[in-house]
């Protein structure tokens, strides 16, 4: 499945994954919405935070693997819950979902991805 282009609400279950950065000011952007909707904590740059997942994607491509390695991980150690991914790193950052989506290989069932995150790991396995 493919996350929703525009996530404006959220499901008890759901958690709204965005781009960050280290210090955590999520003041445009999903870091914005994540932190004006859905609990993301000024401050807090990574990891769970209310409905919501920091990835820091301001740091580097390494810390982008890093991050989303650990994201995977949670998520395949909560099963309940479904992560909705924006394009993280495709926006002020200036990857391109070619950089980001393999980041996403092998992903568990429960992290639904943007379409062009989708599209590029299709492609790959054409």
């Amino acid at each position: 499945m493919v996350a929703p282009a525009r996530i404006e609400s959220l499901e008890p279950h759901q958690v709204f994954v965005f781009g960050s950065n280290a210090e955590g000011m999520h003041a445009a952007g999903a870091a914005r919405t994540a932190h004006e909707r859905f609990g993301a904590v000024w401050g807090q740059g990574s990891g769970l935070q209310g409905q919501s997942y920091g990835v820091d994607t301001m740091s580097g491509l390494g810390t982008i693997e890093r991050e989303v390695t650990e994201l995977l991980a949670f998520a395949a150690g909560h099963p309940e819950l479904e992560f909705l991914v924006t394009e993280i790193g495709c926006g002020i950052a200036g990857h391109t979902p070619g950089q980001i989506a393999p980041l996403f290989r092998g992903a568990p069932a429960n992290v639904l991805l943007p379409q062009r995150f989708a599209a590029v790991l299709a492609a790959e396995s054409a």
